[in-house]
């Protein structure tokens, strides 16, 4: 299963559903623009060391960015940009874990629900009910 950056966030807070997606999940992915994402956050040295062990204690597959990817996020973002707004960053991710054959674990339903073939697990924080 790839994992989409909001659904590690909210691990990182401790939020009962993504940990137990998360701790659940034996194959755990994360497409390299997730991972971006989330150390783009970062607030500093200590705060990078400590999400960059996340990961390796974790054992996430950190998946790369192909020529493959990169031509199917284009259709993708020509198909659903001006329908549903797809940006950059979620057409990069959901083409990868389209490449992969993985479900995406997402709470941003409404950015990806339109994507054919793209195997989604939704997943909502205990405080968005």
């Amino acid at each position: 299963m790839i994992f989409d950056s909001d659904v590690l966030i909210w691990f990182s807070r401790n939020d009962p559903h993504a940990v137990a997606l998360v701790n659940s999940t034996p194959d755990r992915a994360v497409s390299i623009v997730s991972l971006m994402e989330i150390l783009q956050g970062v607030k500093s040295k200590a705060e990078m060391r400590t999400t960059k062990q996340f990961f390796q204690e974790l054992h996430f597959r950190v998946l790369p960015l192909t020529e493959a990817i990169g031509h199917l996020a284009a259709g993708l973002i020509e198909e659903h940009s001006l329908v549903c707004g797809l940006r950059l960053e979620d057409a990069l991710i959901a083409a990868t874990a389209r490449e992969a054959g993985e479900t995406l674990a997402t709470g941003s339903l409404k950015h990806f629900r339109r994507i054919s073939n793209l195997d989604l697990k939704p997943l909502r924080p205990r405080s968005a009910k």
